[in-house]
């Protein structure tokens, strides 16, 4: 599980230093792409399996599945950490979330978020207010 807010940087040759208590369980590999709200998302190998395997099961003549489906697997890059636990983001991922020298890195249980520092505290922000009022919600009863 994947949790906690961390401030790496991206080297000279776009590699991000992954936090070190993420290291162990993307140490076989793991599959960085384009998430929601523009930031980047990390998958575990298995988990992008998963994700995967269920994706299949969407009828490929819905078009939102097809859609989906291009937007992920099109920006896909499967990354092994070195022995420094640094993984390299593709130009095109950067582009896409913004991110240059500064980047946030968040857990969000099963995967892990890139995200530029402005555009998470912006999100932070506005999401603040929500976050109380959906407890009820996620959690009924609690």
């Amino acid at each position: 599980m994947f949790f906690g807010t961390y401030t790496p940087k991206l080297d000279d040759k776009g590699r991000l230093f992954l936090p070190a208590k993420f290291r162990d369980e993307l140490a076989e590999g793991l599959v960085v792409t384009r998430g929601q709200e523009r930031c980047l998302t990390v998958w575990s190998l298995a988990d992008f399996s998963r994700m995967t395997d269920r994706l299949r099961e969407a009828p490929v003549t819905n078009k939102a599945t097809r859609d989906y489906v291009r937007m992920l697997f099109a920006a896909a890059s499967q990354e092994v950490p070195d022995k420094q636990g640094r993984i390299g983001i593709p130009a095109t991922l950067r582009d896409y979330a913004s991110l240059t020298r500064d980047v946030m890195v968040i857990g969000a249980m099963n995967r892990v978020e890139i995200w530029d520092p402005q555009s998470w505290a912006t999100y932070s922000e506005e999401q603040e207010q929500k976050f109380a009022e959906l407890s009820d919600e996620v959690f009924p009863g609690i």
